[in-house]
């Protein structure tokens, strides 16, 4: 028994697999633009939660 269909649909799924990383990356920014977004959105996420506790504190 040969295993070559076996291997050829192994390389088909890892060539899929590479370029669904590849388009997922496909942003336009650089590495600096999306740790400084990223970190915008965290900020955001931290104050929206202090907020949100906050509020139940004063209740």
């Amino acid at each position: 028994m040969t295993r070559g269909n076996q291997r050829e649909l192994a390389r088909q799924k890892n060539q899929k697999k590479l370029q669904d990383v590849k388009n997922k990356n496909k942003d336009g920014l650089t590495l600096e633009q999306r740790k400084f977004r990223d970190a915008e959105v965290m900020r955001e996420k931290q104050k929206k939660k202090e907020e949100e506790q906050q509020a139940r504190s004063c209740k």
